[in-house]
């Protein structure tokens, strides 16, 4: 329920602070008095788009407030305990401020929320009824809304149907998206192949490169590497034009031995000589085997040279080094795996999918039902608020289609059909009603639905538009009616509905220092008296205009008794 609205700074709106009660709240006053300004502001504190148009002349900002008694709303609750936000004693204060550089500051209890969570929030705390939701009606997709809202079982059923169409939907679109790569993916499979088996054919090993490359040097080579060894043995051993020079050391070593005899200190000198031809000599050994040994087989060179070259044109291809070949070639692997599982990823879309799409069925079937048997509740609910309302001869129908394709709703589509005379056969809502008809049918389906919903509070936005006299008297007892378990704030200019109000407000515009503003405020007794002589009369108010007021409140008081007896 809302407890108090305060505006600041909102169009003509100075600062108006209004404190609403439970039952029937009235605001009337005169065309262009500011009553819809406070719509327009109790709007933005509900997340409605806001416009910095809206800021009063001279003013940097506007700041709306609102503070709803929250009791007994277990949605609400939940909400707010997902945003985090904590309330004592169930009351919310909700506040939102707008400055001229489009800055939107929105608060709930003190904690700051988006804007798109105060949307929210608002649904669940103000159901704004007025023109706009009556040409509404006119709009076919709006017609499944209502049968779901009117049916009590409809909403956990289509909960499960959402979550499954958009699985469904997911699915699809997986599946869909498969199938435009899936050429894409055939070639990359091939590629892998190719690649995968030219690698694993080569049966590389980690440094073989490197062993090949060094066997390859030397067997190029052998005929150099043959010459050198043979030539230094000779050198060592035989030697050229004179001695050898193993021979030429041993002689050197004689000449020393002899000199020791003498001089003791050449010892180590010719002692190091001698191992130094003990080496050598070994050396000239190890080159007479090594040329005796080395191998020229030019076949071998061959075989060595096409392997390097298999392993050169792969490290062109796959990577600089062995290492770097090995890892590619896992890396592919890898990925082939994966696209060859593809395969089966698919089929369990599909069954998935086909899984999905039973369940869909089972439940559209299920919301099928649910609805047709709202659908006829509410036909009859309806045609009897309308005759109620004048329309004695009015019938109110709603035709129910099972597509053979799932939406994100069902399989339904649904149309409202409505007829005002004895006879003619019900056509669509939007084809025949007239603008007072179609007030009056938004009003009776709020009748009768307005039981079912959780929320607290109700606006009636001019629902009198196009109306008068006995059928304005009817519009202002269901009105009443739906406050007798509401709270209801009810913009009008219909002294019929201002009658039963519980709280009458007067929007009035005054000049002050030059400047318009508007008032609002609450009227006492006699001033609603006058106030509705002044709705019936004009500005002719006589004593008869105001004894007929008091009339109209008399018996309104007398109705709403006779109801609450009734309860």
């Amino acid at each position: 329920m809302l407890k108090t609205l305060t505006v600041n700074n909102f169009a003509l709106i100075d600062h108006v602070q209004i404190a609403f009660a439970p039952g029937l709240n009235i605001l009337t006053g005169e065309t262009g008095a500011g009553k819809s300004i406070l719509i327009d502001a109790l709007s933005a504190i509900l997340g409605e788009r806001a416009s910095v148009d809206s800021i009063r002349r001279d003013c940097d900002y506007f700041r709306v407030e609102a503070v709803f008694d929250i009791s007994g709303s277990q949605a609400l609750a939940g909400l707010l305990d997902e945003q985090g936000v904590t309330c004592e004693e169930d009351t919310l204060i909700i506040s939102r401020r707008l400055t001229r550089s489009g800055k939107n500051t929105v608060t709930v209890n003190g904690c700051q929320i988006p804007l798109v969570v105060l949307r929210q929030i608002g649904e669940l705390l103000i159901d704004m009824h007025g023109q706009h939701e009556n040409q509404a009606l006119l709009r076919p997709q709006a017609h499944l809304a209502l049968i779901d809202e009117y049916a009590d079982k409809v909403e956990p059923i289509l909960a499960d149907y959402k979550s499954a169409y958009q699985q469904w939907q997911q699915i699809h679109a997986e599946l869909a998206d498969h199938e435009t790569r899936s050429r894409e993916r055939e070639r990359r499979i091939e590629m892998l192949l190719w690649q995968t088996e030219e690698i694993e054919q080569a049966e590389l090993r980690l440094g073989e490169d490197e062993q090949w490359q060094q066997e390859i040097r030397l067997l190029a080579n052998v005929e150099k590497i043959v010459h050198a060894v043979s030539h230094s043995y000779i050198l060592l051993k035989q030697g050229e034009r004179g001695s050898a020079v193993l021979s030429a050391l041993g002689e050197i070593r004689r000449e020393l031995e002899a000199a020791v005899r003498y001089d003791e200190s050449l010892r180590p000198k010719a002692e190091a000589l001698t191992e130094c031809l003990y080496q050598l000599d070994d050396i000239a050994s190890d080159l007479r085997q090594y040329a005796d040994g080395i191998d020229s087989d030019p076949g071998r060179l061959q075989k060595l040279e096409d392997r390097m070259a298999v392993i050169q044109n792969l490290k062109k291809k796959y990577g600089s080094t062995i290492a770097e070949i090995l890892v590619y070639q896992q890396q592919a692997v890898t990925e082939l795996e994966a696209l060859q599982q593809t395969g089966h990823t698919v089929e369990q879309l599909a069954a998935k999918g086909q899984e999905l799409e039973d369940k869909l069925t089972h439940l559209s079937a299920r919301l099928d039902q649910e609805r047709r048997q709202a659908a006829a509740e509410l036909e009859t609910a309806v045609t009897l608020q309308l005759r109620d309302l004048g329309m004695a001869n009015a019938v109110f129908s709603v035709a129910i289609s099972f597509i053979d394709k799932f939406l994100s709703t069902g399989r339904n589509e649904v149309i409202c059909l409505f007829s005002a005379n004895r006879g003619e056969d019900p056509k669509p809502l939007q084809k025949v009603a007239s603008g007072g008809e179609l007030s009056r049918i938004a009003l009776a389906i709020k009748s009768v639905s307005a039981y079912k919903d959780s929320v607290g509070t109700v606006i009636f936005d001019e629902v009198d538009a196009g109306i008068g006299g006995k059928t304005a008297q009817m519009v202002a007892e269901k009105i009443a009616f739906v406050a007798s378990s509401k709270q209801v704030l009810c913009i009008t200019h219909s002294p019929a509905i201002a009658s039963m109000a519980d709280i009458h407000f007067l929007a009035e515009k005054v000049v002050d220092s030059d400047r318009t503003i508007t008032l609002v405020r609450q009227l006492a007794p006699p001033d609603r008296m006058l106030e509705l002589a002044r709705m019936v009369a004009g500005d002719n108010t006589t004593q008869i205009a105001v004894e007929n007021a008091r009339q109209m409140i008399e018996t309104a008081i007398k109705k709403k008794e006779k109801w609450t007896n009734e309860v």
